[in-house]
């Protein structure tokens, strides 16, 4: 390929800022979720992730030894697919109760011990009734489900970068020092 070609075919973004942030985000994300890893003990986890668009399960697969407890991740972008895959029921799939019904189908379906499940809007304009670059981060644990709303600033890429940081800092928050198991 000739340097013109390469050119043409690399991607273009309007801000090499935003860029670096979201960059740096997803590093974050390895080291929370290496952290996350180690409080996990014999548990293992599952992700089902809509706006995230599987950057957790990246993440927790970027950690050594990640077969021992990462059982799989389900993305879930349109509609169909997380009420078909996952079990939502929720009358907007972009809600708090949309969230706790992710987590709890792909813990379900993946057989794992603790789940982690995103939906949101990334876009800073609103959809469905929900306000733009808000996420809703639902996690199971212990059977047990907690679900919060994140406001983030920055580009729909940058959302996506920080939501699934703090994806993974809700499920690790809610674990116990020990593990499970």
């Amino acid at each position: 390929m000739t340097d013109a070609a390469a050119t043409r075919t690399r991607p273009r973004f309007a801000d090499d800022a935003a860029d670096e942030a979201a960059d740096k985000a997803a590093d974050e994300a390895v080291v929370v979720a290496a952290a996350l890893a180690e409080r996990l003990g014999s548990w293992t986890v599952a992700t089902a992730e809509s706006c995230t668009a599987g950057r957790i399960a990246s993440a927790l697969a970027c950690v050594d030894h990640a077969v021992d407890f990462l059982r799989g991740g389900v993305v879930a972008y349109q509609e169909d697919q997380k009420r078909s895959l996952l079990g939502v029921t929720a009358d907007r799939v972009v809600s708090t109760q949309a969230a706790a019904e992710m987590a709890t189908g792909v813990a379900r379906l993946m057989g794992a011990d603790v789940a982690v499940a995103t939906t949101g809007v990334a876009a800073a304009e609103p959809e469905d009734g929900v306000p733009g670059r808000t996420v809703f981060i639902g996690t199971i644990v212990d059977g047990q489900c907690e679900v919060a709303e994140h406001h983030f600033d920055g580009s729909p890429e940058q959302v996506c970068a920080r939501a699934s940081v703090q994806a993974l800092r809700d499920l690790m928050d809610r674990l116990p020092e020990g593990g499970g198991g």
